[in-house]
């Protein structure tokens, strides 16, 4: 049995630890009721209550079952307080009073000044508790009497009474057969017992003496269908009614009058009385555990209903962060993707092999002419200036999105100007200069002029667009200005390798603190927020323990256990995007193919065939796939300047977890509905034109419609006509019309 109590001490602890975490008030009703419930589980004794409205002979009733006047008896409600009968070698008295103080005397006259009703009918204010001792054989089996003020009377009594059944193990519901079950006592019966769990209750039917034998019956009758009405869960054989005429009893037993007492029903009851509490004494587990049920169900749904509105809050906190969270990722990889993108292309321009087919005839005939600076500004630096504010683009648009790292400039600078080292001027020409004399920059067509200026940038042409072989054999039959060409073809190469060399090396630093740009770091979590995730771990962990004793004690709960909340793993971390990206082959990687190339120069062996670039001054076609990559890029900047706008408005702060469903299909079914319809006819009607333009139905959806308008894009782009006059103007035409009906139906 110490076992037992030992496991419901657990619970106890369990239920007030519980019970702390919700805070409650020390007055209310459910406070007192698990302290009360607390007490009572760890209570060895056996308790009896005697309940009933006063002035129904309760405490007459206890008096007789102990034999002597030990309680105060009055035609008054007297009992003003709880008072517990336990077993001592004498008859005593012990008062415990709110501020601790201790009050022990012999006897029970004490009572009197303690334990009744004052003239107004109050209880005192400083009686903490009151207990009588008494040597009475039943009381030594570990069984405790409460006699309890009478109900029906004041508020506060009232309340007193129902804390105090919580902790009796046995019921005692005393009736008055004059009045039998009033509606008082059946409200009583339902919410202070049955809803509470407290179901081992005996019905004793007083005064039923004072009534004419022909009204007994008819009383006995009632007090049966009371009974029977009433599911007691007594051990079996034994009855939930009996009959005690209190007061004759009560003068029997003074007498000692063994027959006067067995005619007022007093020994029939205390005989099964006795039996009764010898068996749930054995299990007061089934007694009291049901009592536990009906608390911890109160306490359950209180804690339930704390963790689950913090944890609605955390959730709504969480969902706009994680909202936000991303949107800014979705923004890096945006970002980055056309980051990389417009890197890529810009790495690719600096391929030294790509350089040469694209500038080297004309920067040689540029040097050949002495115009290479103005060569160098108006094409080479123009376009990689283009490419530049290309890349250095996405890391401001990084920048004023994350406010990370400031973006730096790029800045790619030129090599200096190539020389050219004219050879020996031969015998048969006396126009050229000297020996040894240096062309710098574009010195050479002054130096050389005239006719043989034009061989040299004739020269340089025929060289770049011929496929040499056998280089040593045509040595010795090239003319001068061919040599002279030689000799700004390759001062060229050197210059344009310088510029490959050192460009990309400042590409490749260049991107490697655009990380710290294109990256946010996940913001730290309110310290608010943060307590609140912890007090809602406490109140989970402290309704789980709760859930485990309840389990242990085989108490069932419909509740489940919560899951332990996970630690929020966004603090101190940066996000960085990280595309996968593709792999070149050696051969069209730049950075290997530009080691083999200095690998072969340093051997000796020149780098042949390289591809013949198209005419000096023919401006190339454009292809489909430059117009596709100018539209993606349109679509990035698009989708990022969306993003944006979402970050700054208070809808980026919806509830958009990847668990709402509900709000995703919502969204979609807003994004793809038809535009609202206009107001007026000028309206209407250049809206219907505007789907026309682009060959759509007028309920179209906006997905359609940004659709169609892909399509002509890549259909009618002006820069895929530049070689064809009458088609480029053709295509500028209906780009007009086709971007003005796209800008109309996007503001629907």
């Amino acid at each position: 049995m110490q076992q037992q109590y030992e496991g419901y001490k657990d619970l106890a602890d369990s239920l007030q630890s519980a019970s702390a975490l919700l805070n409650l008030e020390r007055k209310s009703q459910l406070h007192q009721d698990i302290i009360t419930i607390c007490n009572h589980l760890v209570n060895p004794s056996f308790r009896i209550a005697v309940f009933g409205p006063f002035n129904h002979g309760k405490s007459t009733l206890l008096n007789a079952m102990l034999g002597n006047r030990t309680l105060p008896i009055d035609l008054i409600p007297t009992t003003g307080a709880s008072i517990t009968v336990k077993y001592g070698s004498d008859v005593r008295t012990r008062i415990m009073l709110v501020d601790s103080t201790e009050i022990y005397r012999s006897g029970t006259e004490i009572l009197q000044q303690f334990a009744i009703l004052d003239g107004n009918r109050q209880m005192r204010k400083d009686v903490s508790s009151v207990e009588v001792f008494c040597p009475h054989p039943f009381l030594e089996t570990g069984v405790e009497f409460l006699d309890l003020p009478g109900t029906n009377d004041r508020e506060e009594q009232d309340n007193l009474v129902r804390e105090k059944l919580l902790s009796a193990d046995l019921v005692i519901q005393l009736l008055d057969a004059r009045k039998l079950m009033t509606l008082g006592e059946r409200e009583n019966l339902r919410d202070w017992l049955l809803d509470r769990g407290i179901k081992t209750v005996i019905f004793v039917a007083n005064f039923l003496n004072l009534l004419e034998p022909d009204e007994q019956k008819q009383v006995q009758n009632r007090l049966l269908f009371v009974a029977e009405s009433f599911r007691a869960e007594l051990p079996p054989g034994f009855s939930n009614l009996y009959r005690v005429d209190a007061l004759p009893a009560l003068r029997a037993r003074l007498k000692g009058d063994v027959a006067a007492a067995n005619s007022s029903g007093l020994a029939a009851f205390e005989t099964a009385l006795q039996n009764i509490v010898g068996i749930l004494q054995s299990n007061r587990g089934s007694v009291r555990l049901p009592r536990v049920q009906a608390i911890a169900s109160q306490i359950q749904l209180s804690l339930k209903a704390k963790i689950d509105s913090i944890a609605i809050e955390i959730k709504s906190f969480d969902d706009k962060q994680n909202s936000k969270i991303e949107i800014k990722q979705k923004a890096a990889n945006l970002i980055y993707k056309g980051f990389t993108t417009s890197i890529g292309e810009l790495r690719n321009w600096l391929e030294l092999p790509k350089l040469l087919t694209k500038y080297q005839a004309d920067a040689a005939v540029a040097l050949a002419e002495n115009n290479f600076k103005a060569w160098q500004i108006n094409s080479l630096k123009k376009d990689l200036t283009q490419l530049q504010l290309a890349v250095v683009k996405w890391l401001y648009q990084a920048y004023e999105f994350f406010q990370e790292e400031r973006p730096q400039d790029l800045l790619i600078p030129f090599p200096s100007e190539p020389q050219v080292i004219l050879p020996s001027k031969p015998n048969n020409n006396d126009d050229l200069s000297e020996p040894g004399s240096i062309a710098v920059g574009g010195g050479i067509g002054w130096l050389l002029g005239g006719p043989v200026g034009a061989a040299v940038v004739g020269s340089i042409s025929y060289l770049l667009n011929k496929n040499i072989q056998k280089q040593d054999e045509q040595l010795a039959k090239e003319s001068y200005h061919q040599e002279v060409a030689k000799l700004c073809i390759t001062a060229i190469e050197d210059y344009l390798s310088s510029l490959s060399s050192q460009g990309l090396s400042i590409l490749a630093e260049y991107e490697r603190k655009a990380e710290k740009v294109i990256c946010f770091e996940f913001s730290q979590e309110p310290v608010e927020v943060s307590s609140k995730r912890d007090n809602l771990q406490r109140l989970q962990n402290g309704f789980n323990h709760l859930l485990q004793e309840l389990e242990k004690a085989k108490i069932f709960s419909n509740h489940q256990a919560y899951k332990e909340i996970p630690k929020n793993t966004n603090i101190n971390r940066k996000y960085l995007p990280q595309p996968e990206r593709v792999k070149l082959s050696p051969e069209k990687d730049p950075v290997i193919k530009q080691q083999q190339e200095k690998t072969a120069k340093n051997s000796g062996t020149r780098v042949e065939s390289v591809s013949p670039p198209p005419p000096p001054k023919a401006s190339p076609s454009p292809r489909p796939e430059g117009v596709e990559a100018k539209f993606r890029e349109w679509e990035l900047n698009e989708e990022i300047a969306r993003m944006k706008a979402e970050m700054r408005s208070p809808k980026a702060c919806r509830q958009t977890s990847p668990g709402s469903q509900t709000s995703k299909q919502q969204n979609s079914t807003q994004s793809n509905k038809a535009p609202n319809q206009p107001e007026t006819q000028t309206e209407k009607d250049k809206i219907t034109c505007a789907y026309g333009i682009l060959g759509l139905q007028t309920n179209a959806s906006q997905t359609e419609v940004k659709q169609a308008y892909r399509t002509l894009v890549k259909k009618w782009h002006p820069d895929l006509f530049v070689n064809q006059p009458q088609l480029l103007k053709q295509a500028q035409e209906k780009m007009h019309l086709v971007n003005d009906a796209y800008t109309i139906l996007s503001e629907k």
